[in-house]
Parts: C-alpha cells; structure tokens; sequence
C-alpha cells in the first residue's frame, strides 16, 4: 500500500479525512530499521513479552510433561485392549512434542529463551505426571492432563486477548488439539467400561 493509498482509504464518505487506519510508509521503515535488534517484537505489540515469554515457558513445560506421561504409558500399557491404546499414547506423544516445539520456536521470536531444564520441570508444568498403574488409571491421568490444558490454554488466549494474535493463534490451534485428545481418551476410557 502506498502512501497515497493511505490517504485516500482514510477519506470518509463526505471527502473529511479521518485517522489513518495504517502508519504511513516512511514511518514504518524508520521503524523498522532503528529497531531491527527486536526482531519480531515491533512497537504496536501489545503485551509484555518477558510476561508472555514466562507464561509460554510454563506451558512449554506442561507439554513436555504430557509427552514423557504419554510416551511411559506407551510403553507400559498391558492387556488385551493394549495395542490400539498404546498406538493412541504414541500419537498423542508426537502431537504432544509438535505443541513443545511450536511454543519454544515462538518464546524465541519474541526475544526470550526456552526453558528445557529438567530441573523443576515437572513444577513449572500446569499438569502433573502421574504414571497409573493400570490402562484405565493411565487413560483417567492422560484425560486429567487434557483438561488442565484445555482450562490453562482458554485462559491464556483470554488473557492474550488482542495484544498477540500470533500467539494466540498458535495456542488456539494448540487448544484444539487438546480437546480433540481429551475426545479421544474419553472414548477409550468409556470402551474399557464395556
């Protein structure tokens, strides 16, 4: 869009300009070039994104967590109904382990750094890992964890709000995949009832 198009989208019907619905050209450039070091971050970014980057870094964790409970229950899940369950475990793991990367890949645009110690990752994640010791106390801790995230992402997207819609897209797409797992496990769950 050039600057005189600019100018004219800001025209009302009677031919009075009112405020431009975009910055001009030369603005955005200068901009642009004198805060290259911020990457991604430009001045009309709404949040905090030290405070985003921390809350992304919880949720980084709780993923994190998901992928490990997911991927013992894959290995541990015994019985005659083991084997479609143990595919499910898998899948979710790899879903899992893609929410973890998007999430680091976005701390990173947004200037911060990805929490990957081991070291209190388990008190940072939203969900916790339990083991169960039987298919069905697998799937009930799997559905648990679902649901916490499914509350923790409705929550952050909220308190996104429209300060990030980047971030709040990719935690949407991210939402949608967990209600579909928690969908899942609770098919599972009401199969081994049967």
């Amino acid at each position: 869009m050039t600057a005189t198009s600019i100018k004219d989208a800001s025209r009302t019907k009677e031919g009075t300009h009112a405020r431009p619905f975009l910055t001009d050209v030369e603005t955005l450039r200068k901009r642009a070039r004198a805060h290259m070091d911020d990457g991604a971050v430009t001045s009309n970014y709404g949040a905090d994104p030290v405070q985003v980057c921390n809350v992304l870094n919880e949720a980084l964790a709780t993923e994190i967590v998901c992928v490990l409970r997911y991927r013992r229950h894959h290995f541990m899940a015994e019985g005659i109904a083991s084997e479609a369950i143990k595919a499910e475990f898998l899948q979710h793991a790899v879903e899992e382990q893609a929410h973890a990367d998007e999430i680091a890949a976005r701390i990173v645009q947004l200037g911060g750094a990805p929490d990957f110690n081991p070291e209190g990752m388990a008190s940072r994640s939203h969900a916790e890992y339990v083991e169960g010791a039987t298919l069905r106390e697998m799937i009930k801790e799997d559905l648990v964890a679902e649901r916490v995230a499914i509350e923790s992402y409705r929550e952050i997207i909220g308190w996104l709000q429209g300060n990030d819609s980047t971030t709040r897209k990719m935690l949407e797409g991210i939402l949608a995949m967990e209600e579909e797992h928690a969908d899942d496990l609770s098919s599972l769950l009401k199969g081994l009832r049967e």
